[in-house]
């Protein structure tokens, strides 16, 4: 819709996870370099944390793209409370045909399946995401399965994917055998300010667009309402590249970010930090009040943008 309009390949804001637009942020090329570590020891459980939106997916791709020729890659994505048999899952995941009712006879089925895969030397990796949803004797269920592995010979290795709430599971007391089990674990923060300015404009070069698209104050204003979220840095800028589209205006100041978050609330969708008067804004020196944005944010202080308004 508004790419030609800003000379883009492609949409620079897009909500699905896309290796290509990864942004290594020193907090994400530690999570990054970890995970490769993970894999690279053959580290029996790997487990990567962070608030929705953070970029784990992404993350998991990213590595997964590098290592896809010499591993055999299983996802589990669609966990919850009631989530079943874990071994029907797991075989389903691997793609894994059987007509067995039999737990006992699954099992068999997947170690055979493992014994087939290490005699040719390719390493196993199944990756369960949104992994808080399992409870408590499903997890358990995870650390038995990981029994296969015997010394040295790891032949299936498992990443667990989550939100802080795994966490808290894997601390409980039923679940300590599972958590010394943990090779490896990480846990992803939002961006900073400056790394939220640089992840908007590696997103917009790699797009083939102008990183100057948004000015410095919008970028302080995305950065106001996200919190250094990706997702929500995404959604935001997305539609003001929309809005911008529609007024023909090739740069963003922070009045199209307060437009965007106040329309998205409007709307009855609250994800975004903040409140935002509903009246227009009073005549009023445009750059002063950008300027008073961006060094609001970089002093790190907490601001009400509607006292602006």
């Amino acid at each position: 819709m508004y790419t030609n309009f800003f000379g883009l390949t492609k949409k620079p804001f897009s909500l699905n996870p896309d290796p290509s637009f990864l942004y290594l942020s020193p907090i994400h090329k530690k999570a990054l370099t970890t995970l490769k570590y993970g894999l690279v020891s053959q580290a029996s459980i790997t487990v990567i944390t962070g608030e929705i939106g953070s970029g784990k997916t992404t993350l998991i791709m990213t590595v997964l793209e590098k290592v896809e020729n010499q591993c055999t890659v299983g996802l589990i994505t669609n966990t919850h409370s009631s989530f079943g048999d874990l071994l029907t899952w797991v075989l389903a995941a691997f793609n894994i045909q059987h007509e067995t009712k039999n737990k006992a006879e699954r099992y068999q089925i997947f170690t055979k399946f493992l014994a087939e895969e290490h005699k040719k030397q390719r390493r196993v990796i199944l990756i369960v995401d949104e992994a808080q949803n399992m409870d408590i004797e499903t997890l358990e269920e995870l650390r038995l399965l990981s029994n296969v592995n015997i010394a040295e010979h790891i032949k299936l290795q498992m990443i667990l994917v989550g939100q802080p709430e795994l966490v808290e599971k894997l601390n409980k007391p039923e679940l300590i055998q599972f958590a010394q089990r943990i090779s490896i674990e990480y846990h992803l923060k939002p961006l900073s300010f400056d790394e939220t300015q640089k992840y908007i404009a590696h997103r917009l070069q790699v797009a083939g667009g102008d990183p100057a698209i948004f000015n410095e104050a919008a970028m302080a204003a995305v950065f106001y309402y996200t919190e250094g979220v990706p997702r929500l840095i995404n959604n935001v800028c997305d539609l003001a590249m929309v809005f911008a589209f529609a007024s023909e205006t090739k740069r963003i100041g922070w009045k199209t970010i307060v437009e965007v978050v106040n329309e998205r609330k409007t709307g009855g969708i609250r994800r975004f930090k903040g409140t935002i008067s509903s009246t227009e804004p009073s005549l009023m020196d445009r750059a002063t009040e950008a300027e008073r944005l961006r060094r609001a944010i970089l002093d790190k202080t907490k601001i009400d943008i509607s006292r602006s308004l």
